[in-house]
């Protein structure tokens, strides 16, 4: 995973070489115990026409092993210009050691520009309007005047997923904007950060669960939850047991939804609607097909992805 250098050090400092996969994961836990700062493992085929995808939907297996046959390590450390060479030299002789993997003479060094890496990360992350009434920024942002008029959503980037950000986050929130009109039951299913949640409660939604299989996305779920004074229920269960909903949204990916397709219709009262995203255009159809009880439509899509929408 990447990863940003503390403030404190003046001067920072990559070092990188290939190995085979097995090498590559015994060499980087030597390293970080040998002092670098983190280590980082990437398809050193990356960008080529042998680049090798070791991913997969939930439900689904990778059609490679879960490994790159050719991994690049990159260690990051910190050191005085005129003695990183050494230093480099020195780290990557001790970690060898310490691996039981032969010192390897074909190693990259490259220097880092100092960056002020708190401003350089708050930088990426700006207010997001969402259609007409909803805007999401992070906490160190001022609420700008031309916004005044908008529900306010605060979320600061963290480890459960979702900042608005990305197109099957943004058509969610597109719909709640446009269809919540107040005192609605909903249901966020597969929460995350709780962003689709708290959105439907800033826009009027008076009974809100928030449903997760990963305690983590319950903890920020909460914790966002409370910094927006929004009131959320969250479970860490399917959700077979809780009421109907006016609004039950799922912003997961294809392979779980097709799974949890009985559980979500049921989850949906009579004369409600279903959200269903984390999905691709081609998707679609074949999804719908899933549930025959929810006449399930294509609402918008943005940059390759669609939200399916249906009303029991």
């Amino acid at each position: 995973m990447p990863c940003a250098p503390s403030p404190e050090a003046a001067h920072w400092f990559e070092l990188s070489l290939v190995l085979t996969a097995a090498d590559a994961e015994r060499l980087g836990e030597c390293l970080l115990d040998a002092g670098a700062s983190c280590v980082q493992a990437e398809d050193a085929l990356a960008n080529t026409e042998e680049e090798v995808a070791i991913f997969a939907e939930p439900g689904q297996e990778a059609e490679h092993p879960r490994v790159w046959p050719q991994t690049r390590v990159t260690a990051l450390f910190g050191s005085h210009p005129d003695q990183a060479s050494q230093a480099a030299a020195s780290l990557l002789k001790e970690a060898c050691e310490a691996a039981q993997l032969p010192l390897s003479s074909h190693w990259q060094l490259r220097a880092l520009d100092n960056q002020d890496w708190v401003r350089l990360t708050q930088a990426q992350f700006q207010p997001i309007e969402i259609g007409n009434r909803l805007v999401i920024s992070p906490s160190w942002e001022p609420l700008r005047e031309s916004h005044a008029q908008r529900k306010r959503l605060v979320l600061d980037p963290g480890l459960a997923f979702g900042t608005g950000s990305h197109p099957t986050t943004a058509l969610c929130l597109r719909w709640l904007d446009a269809h919540i009109r107040g005192g609605e039951r909903v249901i966020d299913y597969g929460c995350g950060s709780g962003i689709l949640a708290i959105a439907a409660g800033l826009l009027g939604a008076t009974s809100i669960d928030a449903i997760d299989i990963d305690p983590q996305a319950l903890i920020a779920t909460s914790e966002n939850a409370k910094r927006n004074q929004v009131p959320i229920n969250t479970f860490l269960t399917r959700g077979d047991t809780l009421a109907p909903a006016d609004i039950v949204l799922a912003n997961i990916l294809a392979a779980p939804l097709k799974l949890l397709a009985p559980t979500l219709e049921a989850l949906v009262k009579p004369g409600g609607f279903l959200v269903l995203a984390g999905l691709l255009n081609r998707q679609i159809e074949e999804l719908a097909g899933f549930y025959p009880r929810v006449r399930l439509q294509a609402w918008q899509e943005l940059e390759g992805w669609s939200v399916l929408v249906g009303q029991r």
